[in-house]
């Protein structure tokens, strides 16, 4: 009987390694290559798209979106190989194959996770990466008010081909224009038209997944529970995200952005003790986020603390400039200060870009920008005391690196539910708080600057959310506490109830039903019920 092609690679796969010398002498990428082709629905040379340490473009590819210089030095375990589909069949069969391989798997679409999550396992190796990068389609309807993204791109290229079509319409997520679309939304995805409009994830009408059996699913296959799950339930624990279909929302064709800065010797003290007073309560249509550094005294080689009021209003400076006299006068912001733009211009402007950068920039995908850094986070429901702060700027002035962005709720973040979707931290809320140090002086100095951060945080306590003290889960923190490969949900519970609040335990369900087996697992993803309480239900 002559035997088919297909069926003589299903052999190699399938046999024990002693079933035949020819087996013993394929290597699991030779597996992996010879599996995923079967099982993809293309003529590409699946070769052609994988990159391991021999490659001379290995290290290129490894360190093109990560953004964190902890996880890319040559101590951190690196994967076996890189695989970057270019197809969705592709992303299908490297799920397929890996499980069949026993390879474990971790996902990247922009890599900007904090701690590395998808480009580096410290909990087991080996490893493979499945980069996402080829994949960044975006078709925009404008007629439908809809986009279909693919995982790969990021959202300032989503943003930028939201604004080809239309200058009225947007979307309200990220501020960081490198972001990847398929990580982002998975935990939230705010930004600065979130008081307006809520989350990017509160704006997703539709998404497809590669689940754990290797199936691509939409909403109606995949099922409600799944849909709400993989829409702020943290990535990488219950597929891959291959699509995203979000809602656009209107803008006006003017929006104004401005940035006022106060230093300790302005009174930025009890300024920023006023905006915690207020800010939840501003018009739904501004946002001020406050941008906290040590800087230099003029010229001189002594600190002080600055604060910046980063703003989008989503109108003319005249507007604007009713809206704060009536709610927020301290501030004194004049008709100067004020920059009348488009919407799109205003993705530049909070950005960090300076002003007149083209568009065409947002095109660039992923940052150049690549620094080692720590990262923490809290969310604040009754104003901080100036006593408090003043202790807060003694801690920061001990750090060159120091960073902290204090970002607005209220609005439409307050009227969602905090079931909704996983993303719990809304009603309540007055802001929430990022804190970062980050330094460019190699990792001989990592262990100063994490003691800086822990310090500043256990500090920050008493002053912020309790039982649980909530953290954002797109900015992880491992301090938080890390999974075995096979860690019991209550254990868990202690960073899953920060990031998720009471809405752990559904995710928890979902988990434990569409991925029994945790396939798609890291250092905090969500962990499986015991068989027995399964059986239960």
């Amino acid at each position: 009987m002559k035997l088919s092609k297909s069926t003589i690679l299903l052999l190699i796969l399938v046999l024990p390694q002693s079933a035949s010398c020819r087996t013993a002498s394929v290597s699991v990428l030779d597996k992996f290559i010879r599996c995923v082709t079967l099982h993809s629905d293309s003529s590409i040379q699946i070769s052609s798209a994988i990159f391991t340490p021999n490659t001379s473009s290995f290290t290129s590819v490894l360190q093109s979106s990560g953004q964190n210089l902890r996880y890319l030095v040559p101590s951190v375990p690196k994967p076996e190989f890189i695989f970057q589909p270019l197809r969705d069949s592709h992303v299908q069969a490297s799920v397929i194959c890996s499980k069949r391989l026993g390879l474990h798997l971790r996902v990247r679409s922009g890599g900007h996770d904090y701690e590395g999550l998808s480009y580096v396992s410290e909990i087991e190796t080996p490893f493979i990466v499945v980069d996402l990068a080829k994949l960044r389609s975006i078709n925009v309807d404008i007629e439908e008010n809809s986009a279909w993204i693919q995982a790969g791109a990021t959202i300032g290229e989503v943003y930028y081909r939201i604004s080809e079509k239309s200058k009225i319409h947007g979307f309200p997520a990220g501020l960081c224009t490198s972001l990847g679309i398929g990580g982002h939304i998975t935990g939230g995805a705010y930004g600065s038209m979130m008081r307006k409009y809520g989350l990017g994830a509160d704006n997703v009408a539709d998404a497809r997944i590669v689940d754990a059996t290797g199936r691509i699913l939409d909403r109606k296959a995949m099922g409600e529970d799944l849909f709400w799950a993989i829409r702020g339930g943290g990535g990488a624990s219950f597929g891959i995200i291959l699509w995203w279909k979000i809602n656009l929302v209107p803008v006006p064709e003017t929006v104004t952005v401005f940035t006022v800065t106060k230093t300790l010797e302005q009174g930025a003290t009890k300024l920023l003790h006023i905006w915690q007073q207020v800010v939840a309560n501003l018009d739904e249509d501004l946002f001020i986020r406050v941008i906290i550094q040590p800087t230099n005294i003029g010229n001189s080689t002594e600190k002080t603390v600055s604060t910046s009021y980063n703003a989008l209003f989503l109108g003319d400076a005249d507007e604007l400039l009713d809206v704060m006299q009536q709610s927020f006068p301290e501030l004194g912001l004049t008709r100067n200060d004020c920059i009348e733009t488009s919407w799109i211009g205003s993705v530049l402007y909070i950005a960090g870009n300076p002003n007149g950068t083209h568009p065409e920039v947002l095109l660039q995908g992923t940052s150049t920008l690549k620094f080692f850094f720590k990262a923490k986070s809290d969310f604040v429901k009754v104003p901080i005391s100036e006593t408090a702060l003043e202790g807060l700027w003694k801690r920061f002035l001990e750090d060159d690196g120091a960073l902290s962005i204090w970002t607005p709720y209220g609005g439409m973040m307050n009227r969602i539910p905090e079931r909704e979707i996983p993303f719990p931290h809304r009603e309540g809320t007055i802001f929430m708080i990022q804190y970062l140090t980050g330094w460019t002086d190699g990792e001989n100095n990592t262990a100063k600057h994490m003691e800086w951060i822990r310090k500043v945080y256990n500090y920050m306590g008493p002053y912020v959310s309790k039982f649980p003290r909530e953290a954002y889960v797109n900015y992880r923190d491992l301090d938080l506490g890390m999974n075995k490969k096979n860690m019991s949900f209550i254990e868990a519970r202690f960073w899953g109830i920060k990031y998720f609040k009471n809405n752990f335990y559904r995710l928890v369900k979902v988990k434990s039903r569409v991925d029994p087996d945790n396939f798609f697992r890291h250092e905090q993803s969500i962990p499986n019920l015991p068989i027995n309480y399964r059986v239960k239900g």
